[in-house]
This record gives C-alpha cells, structure tokens and sequence, in this order.
C-alpha cells in the first residue's frame, strides 16, 4: 500500500515541470491529474468485492505488478500529454484495486489487536507513501538529471521490493468459508443510516482537501520562482500529507469517545479543518506566499488525516465480515470523487477568480459540516430511543 500510494502522488511535482514542457494550460493540468479519478472508480469497486471472493493475496500481487507497467507509461509522458493520461488512468486503477484489496487485508491481519488498529495501519501506509512520493520526486525532479525519467525509478524500485514481499504474507480472505454475494455497487452494510448520513457526505472532503494542495496551491498560491522552484509542490505536498498522519491516533481517539457520547464530532472537526484550509488557500490566492500556502496545505491536510480515519473506522465498524472490501470499495469511491473540486475551481475561476473560488469551496465544507453534526446527532437520539 505504500509503494502504490507512493506511486500515485510521485506525479504531483513533475506537473508543474509538464505544465512547462508540453504547454499544458490550467484545465489540461487538472484535467490529466485528475484522470487518475477514473481508473480509480472501477478499480476500487471491482477490486474490493472480487477479492472478498477470490482472496487477497493473488488480486493483489497482480495489481502491484501492474503499478510497475503504470509508471513506465508515465515516463513516457515526456514525449505528449497522451502517455500522461494513459499513464494517470493506470495508476488510478492500480490505486483503486490495492487500496480496496488492501485496506480489508490489513484489518483482517489486525484481528487480535487494538480496536481501530487495522484502519490506523491502513491510513498511515497510504498517507505515508502519499507523502514522500511527492516530496523524493520533488527534489529529484528539481536538482537532478533527467527528471522525467529518474523521478519514478524510485517507484519502480519501491514496486519491485513489495513484489518480493507479498507472496509472504498470509491469506486472510478463505474462499468458500464465509458466503458471498454477487458483485454489486451497494452493499446491505452501505444502506445503514450511519453510512449514508455521516460517511457519505464527508467521504468527498477526504481526498478533495488534499488534490487542493496538490493541484490549486502550487499553481496560484505560491510566487513565481523561489529556491525550491518545482521541488515546492512536492514539499507542500509532504507538509499537508505529515500533518494528516500525525492527527490520525488522535483523530480516531476523538472519534471514539465522541461515538460513546453519541454524534459525530470528529467527523465535524476534521470537515472544520478542511473550511478553514479552505479558506487559508483563498487568502493565499488572493495573496501569494510560501507561508500563506504552507498554512493552508497544513490546515488541509488535518482536514484529511481526522476525515480518512474517521470514515475508515465507521466501514469496520458497519461492514459485515463478507462485505468489508465491497463497503471498502465504496467509501475510497466516495472519497476520490473529491478530485472533482480542483477542476471545478479551474472550471470556475476564470470568472469569478480562485480567492472567490475558493470561498465558495469553505461554503460548501460548512454546510457539510452542519449536515454531518445534525445526522449524527439525530441517529444517537434514535438508537438512544430504540433502546428505551
């Protein structure tokens, strides 16, 4: 899961240097970083519920397998945007697929251990390999030869290690043992009150947040120039991506004790965290510095890390035993739909501007926030009453 999540984000500092090699405008930009959306949605459904079929391990060595094919289309980017959304929609499938596969695997490995542990293992693996691809592939891309090319040999080796790793690790998914289903996009654990009225509507928020780091920041929140040049994007990347995982243990902690009181007050706060990242971006918009940016990849990225272990443990806790890589599946579908808002700010601010855009993005994370606060409020009150 690290490799593959490293994968996925060694892209984002090599846009800024595509943006200036193949004349990408701002809308090719976001629209090629985006593509990775769609491979993501096939991947992640498909992959999650056919492993909940046919086992873990061997879905999963193939589509690590495929990760490496994925990157080696990316280096073929260099030559016309074509390979770059080949590439992109690859990577996206690959994603989809381990990320599903993998999330269920590691709370099955987790059997035994602290409750939450395996939702806490999953995030860390994905927003670790999140941050440091950026961030390698950032200095490489800026001070290195041959930057199209040597700033994914890092991931291919990364991809190899984990080929030789994976045989190694123990099935957990028994075929035959537990009854499955047929393939289907919603699942009996989706159509829970909990899911529909806290998981989906902050899911998109999860990854929306930080494709703004990724995507806006860098091209409108930062002067032009400076020391770091087009290693910035990935250091802010990094700096979002840190903060995430550094707020998950406590995140989840939250969330547990807000569960106990009834509610879902770390779901509030972590959607509280994107507005006010939000809003920090629109300032920085408005008015283009290191610090300003900095600020806003930090608020944004604790908006990502409480939202993605919150919305993690809420599919433990609600997905039956043969269901958990279906419900998987479905909430990481949810949350990647959130790569749509950095093209709809790019759609939008042409004319209305992106400090406006971006105000308007705060808006929308607020009224989410009210929405998710009065569910969760309401659903306590109502399995408080059945109880009675």
């Amino acid at each position: 899961m690290f490799a593959v999540g490293y994968g996925a984000n060694q892209f984002v500092p090599l846009l800024m240097v595509y943006r200036r090699t193949l004349g990408l405008s701002d809308a090719e930009a976001t629209a090629v970083f985006g593509v990775y959306a769609l491979g993501l949605i096939p991947g992640l459904i498909v992959g999650g519920q056919a492993s909940d079929r046919y086992g873990r391990r061997r879905l999963m060595v193939v589509f690590a397998a495929l990760s490496v094919l994925a990157t080696a289309v990316l280096i073929s980017g260099q030559w016309g945007i074509e390979g770059l959304y080949a590439g992109r929609f690859l990577t996206g499938v690959v994603s989809g697929t381990v990320f599903s596969i993998g999330t269920a695997w590691v709370k099955e490995l987790s059997e035994g251990a602290a409750p939450g542990a395996g939702a806490r293992r999953a995030a860390l693996a994905l927003t670790a390999g999140f941050a440091i691809g950026p961030l390698v592939a950032g200095f490489l891309a800026q001070w290195a030869p041959a930057p199209q090319v040597l700033s994914y040999l890092v991931h291919l080796v990364l991809a190899g290690v984990a080929l030789v790793l994976l045989p190694r690790a123990p099935e957990t998914r028994l075929t035959g043992v537990v009854p499955v289903r047929r393939m289907r996009l919603l699942t009996a654990s989706a159509a829970d009150p909990r899911f529909r009225g806290v998981v989906v509507p902050m899911a998109p928020w999860v990854f929306g947040s930080v494709t703004m780091v990724f995507t806006t920041l860098p091209a409108h929140a930062v002067p032009p120039g400076g020391v770091l040049g087009v290693a910035f994007p990935g250091v802010l990347a990094a700096v979002a991506l840190a903060a995430g995982a550094a707020v998950q243990t406590w995140g989840r902690r939250l969330h547990v004790a807000a569960k106990r009181r009834g509610g879902a007050g770390a779901a509030a706060l972590g959607l509280g965290g994107v507005a006010a990242g939000s809003l920090a971006a629109a300032f920085a918009a408005a008015r283009p510095s290191l610090l300003a940016a900095t600020v806003a990849a930090l608020l944004l990225g604790v908006g990502y890390g409480v939202c993605l272990i919150v919305g993690l443990d809420e599919v433990e806790q609600l997905a039956a035993p043969n269901e958990l890589g279906a419900v998987v599946a479905l909430y990481y579908s949810l949350a990647y739909a959130g790569l749509a808002i950095p093209y709809l700010l790019a759609l939008a601010a042409p004319h209305i501007g992106y400090p406006n855009a971006l105000l308007i993005t705060t808006g929308a994370a607020v009224l989410t926030l009210i929405v998710v606060h009065v569910n969760g409020r309401s659903q306590a009150r109502a399995r408080s009453a059945g109880r009675e």
